[in-house]
């Protein structure tokens, strides 16, 4: 089995050893998977948000501007959303006018009309999840693709979104708010599922650029700081099959932070709309190459060889840029 069971992964899953390895040996379902085509030149470009869905406020409307315009600079193929889709409590349905009040009418210029793939963040959580993964929302609005959990695949790159949410801990002894668990309770079950899943999944890849996508972040300077369940369930696993970069949000922020000891980049942008929270949190001056407590979003351009990453702010000023050459190929 190679994804190995350990104690003090049944510790966060809250349940003894045995149960956990006796639940890894069930069946599981493939992660669906999505095919997006590369262009010509066999690069792909996209941008990446989160934290957004204000109906327009906190600036959200000067971010998605800003989106418009690097968006047809680029020519991008999509647009990945980190989650925490709508505030403040997700939707209560597939007809609550947040979605478009939010999004349609919001990310409204030619470059935008993309694919929108997207998970679900904790305060999505809070709302009808199903409101959002439901193909009825693409009928009012075809952008729209929202999974728990899925891989998106193209011939230079796999993009592996995981559901984070249900693998944090506090959310399940909140007293001040109700997350809707509905598709995931029991919560044992689910996350042992996904994580075998997942793993198969990144061991079985041969991608040239290997890219995880989740709301929470593994590493981050801001507000919320480093997510432990992830450090201890996900991270071991992103490491030993050579994951390139993880994308996420939840902190409302734009981030960029190394490793000492694996070549994973973390990425955050999860300044959609809502910024500004004055405060810094495990500040490593070594492996924080960039840190902006403000709103703006992200850019990707992938080519076989290489990945130019670049960070702007609400204005569309770059803030930081980043260049990776793809390890795989230079050590060929």
């Amino acid at each position: 089995m190679a994804f190995h069971c350990r104690t003090e992964a049944a510790k966060f899953l809250g349940v003894g050893i045995g149960i956990f390895c006796t639940l890894l040996a069930f069946s599981f379902a493939e992660l669906e998977r999505v095919k997006h085509p590369i262009k010509k030149d066999g690069s792909l470009s996209f941008l990446v948000i989160g934290d957004w869905g204000r109906s327009g406020s906190y600036n959200q409307s000067e971010v998605a501007f800003q989106m418009g315009r690097i968006g047809e600079q680029l020519d991008i193929d999509f647009v990945i959303s980190t989650g925490d889709n709508f505030y403040e409590d997700g939707l209560k349905s597939v007809s609550d006018p947040l979605f478009k009040d939010s999004f349609s009418k919001v990310y409204t210029a030619q470059s935008l009309q993309k694919p929108w793939y997207s998970i679900l963040g904790n305060h999505d959580y809070r709302g009808n999840v199903g409101a959002q993964l439901s193909p009825e929302l693409r009928k009012i609005d075809s952008r729209w693709f929202c999974r728990r959990s899925f891989i998106l695949k193209s011939d230079i790159a796999e993009f592996f979104f995981v559901d984070t949410t249900p693998f944090v801990d506090d959310y399940f002894y909140d007293p001040e708010h109700i997350y809707h668990w509905k598709g995931v309770m029991p919560r044992t079950s689910y996350l042992t599922s996904l994580l075998r899943d997942l793993e198969k999944a990144l061991r079985e890849s041969n991608a040239k650029w290997k890219i995880v996508v989740g709301h929470h972040a593994i590493r981050s300077a801001g507000h919320h700081g480093d997510t432990r369940e992830l450090i201890q369930l996900l991270l071991p696993m992103m490491k030993a099959n050579n994951v390139d970069m993880y994308m996420n949000g939840h902190d409302h922020c734009l981030e960029h932070i190394t490793s000492h000891d694996s070549s994973i980049q973390y990425l955050t942008s999860g300044g959609g709309s809502k910024a500004w929270r004055g405060d810094v949190k495990h500040y490593n001056r070594l492996t924080t190459k960039f840190f902006y407590d403000g709103q703006g979003f992200m850019s990707v351009k992938l080519s076989e060889e290489n990945a130019h990453i670049l960070f702007y702010d609400v204005f569309g000023n770059t803030l930081h840029e980043w260049r990776l050459t793809n390890e795989l190929l230079s050590d060929m």
